[in-house]
């Protein structure tokens, strides 16, 4: 009895550290449900995606050979040719299993406006629109939080009243007609930027020209794409940290003789950027869609505009291609900020 390793009834003292075992097994496991749950779910609208995808342009385009012979006369038997080079006289089960078979392995099939690989085509097309959305959404992300950080904070003052109108005119304002007042603003009035295509022909091949260039092509683009999607973040993080402002931990803080500054920066806005992490991992996904409307306006040679090229062919293989692209980046961002949530919300791992 001496050495402490039983008691009176013969039960070990090693129980204790025993059950400080089962509380982390339960948080393994709980996260391995966590994580299954939502792999399970991300999986199961992906395969949505992929049908809906092969029905839906199918029923929208109508027939590709009527689309490749547009005012041409072509016999039934140079039609009868095509489809079966298109693979149109397949069963239509036989169709959906090459295009899902193709999908999963990057074997995207061949453009018909084009006539080329999808996959080149997107792989072509795809360092463009990074270009544009990624430097665009992380303008847009880090001026909304800032700005509605310090609107939240000075809640009802002039700053906060002016930068949530001004954000909103923007956010409400039509994409097309916001692009074409700055093209009318700064290209054709003052003629500080061009506003077609992302470079020019005569600018000399070599790294650092071609890198200007882009960056001066990229301007309008770029202001037209922060100015209307940054309002967005503005509100949600302002909303965030005005829920937090009348927090006791705040108070606290405030009592133990931190600045304003401090009790915002180290105590407010960390929790309130809590709420905003599914919108930031969506503002990912939504590097790789693009902006259809503002690649459009300013001829930029993305995949938003290769989707509106594609729409009006129509080119059901790029459509096709493209969607699933741009939905699966959605979705795979959603449950990236669904894993992340486990991590640093600590009521998920208690619910698990």
């Amino acid at each position: 009895m001496t050495d402490g390793s039983s008691t009176a009834d013969g039960a070990s003292t090693e129980a204790p550290s025993a059950g400080r075992s089962r509380p982390g097994g339960r948080v393994s496991s709980g996260f391995g449900r966590y994580l299954f749950k939502h792999v399970g779910g991300a999986a199961v609208s992906l395969l949505l995606v992929l049908f809906s995808s092969f029905f839906i342009f199918r029923l929208i385009a109508g027939d590709p050979i009527d689309q490749l012979t547009r005012e041409r006369p072509v016999s039934p038997e140079e039609r009868a040719a095509m489809r079966a080079e298109l693979g149109l006289d397949q069963p239509m089960w036989q169709q959906f299993w090459d295009y899902i078979t193709g999908t999963l392995t990057m074997d995207l099939g061949e453009s018909f406006q084009y006539r080329r690989p999808i996959f080149d085509l997107i792989v072509e097309r795809l360092p463009a629109t990074l270009i544009l959305s990624g430097t665009g959404m992380v303008l847009a992300v880090v001026l909304g939080f800032w700005i509605g950080t310090r609107a939240g904070w000075k809640q009802g003052t002039r700053f906060d009243k002016g930068h949530v109108a001004t954000g909103l005119l923007l956010y409400s304002a039509p994409t097309f007609w916001l692009g074409m007042i700055i093209i009318l603003v700064f290209a054709r009035y003052l003629g500080l930027f061009p506003v077609n295509g992302m470079r020019s022909p005569s600018t000399p091949p070599d790294f650092w020209s071609q890198a200007a260039d882009i960056g001066y092509h990229l301007v309008l683009p770029v202001l037209t794409y922060t100015a209307v999607v940054y309002a967005g973040y503005l509100m949600i993080m302002r909303s965030s940290l005005l829920d937090e402002i009348g927090s006791d931990y705040l108070t606290t803080a405030r009592a133990k003789g931190l600045r304003d500054d401090e009790v915002r920066r180290k105590h407010a806005v960390p929790n309130a950027l809590l709420p905003t992490v599914t919108l930031v991992f969506l503002a990912l996904g939504g590097v790789v869609n693009g902006s259809i409307v503002t690649e459009t306006v300013f001829s930029w040679p993305g995949l938003g505009s290769l989707f509106v090229q594609s729409i009006f062919y129509p080119d059901r293989p790029v459509l096709q291609a493209l969607f699933v692209l741009f939905s699966s980046s959605t979705i795979l961002a959603v449950l990236g900020a669904e894993i992340l949530y486990w991590f640093i919300d600590p009521r998920i791992r208690r619910s698990g």
